[in-house]
């Protein structure tokens, strides 16, 4: 047998390994598929390092030189953190299944990156993006990323029957398609009522039936980029580098700065652990001492 065609059946017989922990992502951890889409470039682009080795055959030396030659090409910190969980998942899996026989990723530790707090934004920079001319729709977003707490691909996927006007409350799908509920507030109704007949007009337009509660002029489901560039937009004109998930930050901060409880905070926001909740607690006390030193000198 020729050597390209060992070549070509190693990265298949790879390939299919992949595929396979991919489908037990999604099945059985119930991942998102923007997580798998991440999963899946790493692993490729580790299986392209490694070159027309079978996966049995990778060693721990294998690795260490993947990682090393992230940090040579200058990856960021937190992408090479993310690599590395990858591999570290997919081996795991891989030897839990009888794939192999020896994890060579087991004793793999994670570069300690420090932790940078989250840009917030002031209750007045959010009055003041609110006081923009925003069109209806464009209110909607607002007031579920700052009003919510929603992440972007939660805000994209909601469904008309995803939310209860009178009820006060809406029903998203978050990480690991966990679901949580979240009430809605008096502006975030009033926002959504104004936007129905035009998203009603839009239906009816192009014949939908879709379910889908943002929907763009072209009768098509609103997507990811189009939020951020919307909100880089409205960034620009504050004078402030802004994302979606800036509002999302700025929610939970403003609502620990205002007595919430840390657990109660947790459930809004759907995270699985309250440690990554608290990470709101040093973003308070750090804008608490920029105030101080602000009118104290």
């Amino acid at each position: 047998m020729s050597l390209n065609k060992i070549c070509s059946i190693s990265k298949y017989m790879n390939l299919q390994i992949l595929s396979e922990y991919l489908d037990y992502l999604e099945i059985e951890k119930g991942l998102a598929q923007n997580t798998l889409d991440a999963y899946r470039r790493d692993l490729e682009d580790f299986f392209d390092f490694c070159g027309n080795i079978e996966v049995n055959e990778i060693q721990r030396n294998k690795i260490n030189n993947y990682v090393r030659n992230l940090h040579e090409k200058h990856f960021y910190p937190t992408s090479i953190m993310r690599k590395i969980a990858s591999i570290r998942g997919f081996f795991k899996w891989a030897c839990t299944n009888g794939i192999l026989k020896i994890n060579p990723a087991l004793t793999l530790e994670q570069p300690k990156v420090p932790q940078r707090l989250p840009k917030v934004m002031t209750i007045e920079e959010i009055n003041n993006l609110l006081n923009q001319n925003l069109n209806k729709q464009q209110r909607v977003i607002v007031e579920l990323l700052y009003g919510c707490g929603l992440r972007v691909s939660e805000l994209v996927n909601l469904k008309i029957t995803d939310y209860d006007l009178k009820g006060k409350f809406l029903e998203c799908t978050g990480k690991g398609s966990k679901d949580r509920i979240v009430p809605l507030g008096k502006k975030a109704i009033e926002a959504i009522k104004n936007y129905l007949p035009e998203r009603d007009y839009l239906t009816t337009k192009y014949n939908l039936q879709t379910k889908t509660l943002l929907i763009n002029e072209k009768g098509k489901k609103i997507n990811r980029q189009e939020v951020y560039t919307f909100i880089h937009e409205q960034g620009k004109r504050l004078h402030k580098s802004i994302s979606p998930h800036t509002l999302r930050h700025s929610f939970a901060t403003h609502l620990i700065e205002n007595g919430a409880d840390l657990r109660v905070v947790q459930e809004l926001l759907g995270h699985s652990n309250v440690s990554t909740t608290q990470l709101y607690t040093h973003i308070s006390k750090k804008r608490l001492k920029e105030v101080y030193f602000a009118i104290n000198g």
